[in-house]
């Protein structure tokens, strides 16, 4: 507990020696985010905690003028505040630069020069964010798209994904609070990052935690903040609550945070508001938070393992997410996007019984699972196409499950057809006409099946003895393609 008597501590002056470095530091840091595989949101934060260590600031924030963020620097318990003018191309893309500092700190020259100095950087900053802006609303850039963490973009064209496109442009235009619902690996971020993109806030910053990952004796400085010197050796920093204002914050696998950080999480989602560890202000924030879970929240609530209260202040607008089981005609779609994606000096492309095997597949690991595979197989394969030996064995198990025993007993195409309109006759239990309708063929076709004997001798019209079993595989794909 933090004794409200206590003074504010005096923040050490930088040497002229600590603040070359932090200069070199903060222009290396930002030279990183010129690669597109970088995060653009976390830019202006790092720029911030860079200006920290070259001048003796409690605060310092970059805004554009024109932007709604209202993060504003704010003068209390005898702080004060100077605000400088970022340049731009034209007053339109004007920025400030607003700092917070102890009166009897006395900034010196230096501390001007570098300030001044920050302006330009700052200028660099704002204008990195809104170029890559720009170029994502004309599709010649996609953040998600250049993201290696193991989601594809959000492609499809069966029904199920034309309606999510659908409502996240409605939920979009709003504000309101999201829940994403969906199994591990659907591409819950990816929908999210969707919803930041094409809202008001997209050229505000989209902030992920991994709620999962959270250090319980750590969370409130991880989320809200800290202020300087609140312990012995303590550097004041941003969480990543003020992180995210003016923009989204993303809370994935929320359904596993323990219930004493369900409690610290319930106020400030309920407020928009948060106070910094060791501060006696409270701060107001422009957020949107947009929560996922791969289990179901009404549930753990049922079984008291999730807070009602949470339960009902994030629950405003709730989103499922499909699995890649109820959109199976996708898959095509999807294995040609990674193809594309991951090749590495040639064209490859899958072979027809590649292409069985993988729409039998359940995919628990859904296209997550699915990106991984075609990795593996963009690896291994030997030629220009990706046979089904080059799948992994649990994708090849329930494909050869199915077919395996009639090309072990070498039967041809019209006894291992028979075996499959009887199953269906049994299932329709007797009913030849219902069973015509499941099969798709005519009444006359079905005696033609029922008549084939269950016990025959394959004689030459089998599959030959030397074949390989992916050729023979692959035959049988072909003549019913």
């Amino acid at each position: 507990m933090v004794d409200s008597a206590r003074p504010v501590q005096p923040l050490r002056v930088p040497r002229q020696r600590d603040r070359r470095h932090a200069l070199l530091d903060l222009v290396s840091a930002l030279t990183r985010f010129l690669d597109h595989e970088q995060d653009i949101s976390l830019m202006r934060g790092v720029f911030e905690e860079g200006l920290r260590g070259m001048v003796p600031v409690r605060a310092i924030q970059l805004r554009e003028i024109s932007s709604r963020w209202a993060g504003r620097v704010e003068a209390s318990g005898g702080i004060e505040s100077i605000a400088l003018e970022v340049p731009g191309r034209d007053p339109a893309t004007r920025g400030v630069l607003e700092a917070a500092f102890d009166p009897g700190c006395r900034l010196g020259e230096w501390d001007f020069q570098m300030l001044t100095a920050a302006t330009h950087l700052g200028a660099l900053v704002l204008e990195i964010e809104r170029s890559r802006t720009q170029l994502a609303r004309a599709g010649l850039w996609n953040g998600h798209r250049t993201r290696r963490d193991g989601a594809a973009a959000l492609i499809g064209s069966t029904e199920v994904m034309k309606w999510l496109r659908s409502t996240i442009e409605r939920v979009a235009g709003t504000d309101f609070t999201v829940l994403l619902e969906g199994e591990t690996g659907v591409g819950k971020e990816l929908v999210a990052r969707q919803i930041h993109n094409i809202s008001r806030r997209r050229n505000g910053p989209f902030i992920a935690i991994n709620c999962a990952a959270l250090v319980e004796t750590l969370l409130e400085a991880e989320l809200f903040g800290i202020e300087d010197r609140t312990a012995t050796g303590v550097r004041g920093r941003r969480g990543k609550f003020e992180h995210a204002d003016g923009g989204t914050l993303f809370l994935d696998e929320v359904s596993d945070l323990s219930r004493a950080a369900q409690a610290k999480l319930l106020r400030a989602i309920q407020d928009l508001s948060v106070q910094r560890v060791g501060s006696h202000s409270t701060q107001r924030l422009d957020i949107r938070i947009v929560a996922a879970t791969n289990r179901s929240l009404a549930d753990l609530v049922d079984r008291q393992l999730f807070r009602p209260d949470l339960f009902y202040r994030l629950n405003g607008i709730d989103i499922r997410v499909p699995t890649l089981r109820e959109r199976r005609s996708d898959i095509r779609e999807l294995t040609d996007y990674f193809l594309d994606r991951y090749r590495v000096g040639r064209s490859l492309r899958l072979s027809a019984t590649a292409v069985d095997a993988m729409a039998t597949y359940e995919w628990p690991g859904n296209v997550r699972e699915l990106e991984r595979t075609i990795e593996r197989a963009v690896t291994l394969a030997a030629g220009d196409v990706i046979e089904l030996d080059d799948l992994p064995a649990a994708v090849r198990r329930a494909y050869s499950t199915a077919l395996g025993p009639s090309l072990s007993r070498n039967e041809n195409l019209r006894l291992w057809a028979s075996r499959y309109v009887r199953l269906i006759v049994h299932r329709c239990q007797g009913n030849k006409r219902a069973a015509c309708r499941v099969l798709g063929i005519s009444y006359h076709t079905l005696q033609g099946y029922l008549r084939v004997p269950l016990i025959e001798n394959p004689g030459t019209t089998g599959i030959p003895q030397n074949c390989h079993p992916s050729e023979s595989l692959a035959e049988g794909g072909t003549s019913t393609s």
